[in-house]
């Protein structure tokens, strides 16, 4: 999957509900089915430049929202964040098998997963 697929997959993701059902829809077939939009379009009965504009409408909706929002920008950057921590968590732990330090890597790596997605 290239970077603009997964970028659109993942605005779908947080933002999907404030787009039309017909959006919805036909931004869902296209992206995360992988219909064509000549398959779109003999679906849903209607052209497959109608098919076009519908998912440019979306797109654009989603794209507009995260530059209001960016959250899916920070969602990201944490993501990072907690998997670096996580590591330095792990390495914390097995450079102190034995006591505190040991027990208490061991509940910041459970902690940082916890609160992975």
């Amino acid at each position: 999957m290239d970077e603009d697929t997964l970028l659109m997959t993942m605005l779908f993701d947080f933002f999907g509900d404030m787009l039309t059902e017909k959006q919805r829809e036909y931004f869902d077939l296209y992206h995360n089915e992988d219909l064509s939009l000549s398959e779109i379009a003999e679906k849903a009965g209607i052209s497959r430049q109608g098919v076009y504009d519908i998912i440019a409408r979306a797109e654009k909706t989603l794209v507009d929202i995260e530059q209001k929002t960016g959250i899916v920008k920070k969602w990201r950057e944490n993501r990072i964040e907690l998997e670096r921590a996580e590591e330095m968590a792990k390495k914390l732990q097995n450079l102190s098998k034995k006591g505190e330090a040991a027990t208490l890597a061991k509940e910041l790596a459970l902690t940082i997963e916890a609160c992975k997605f």
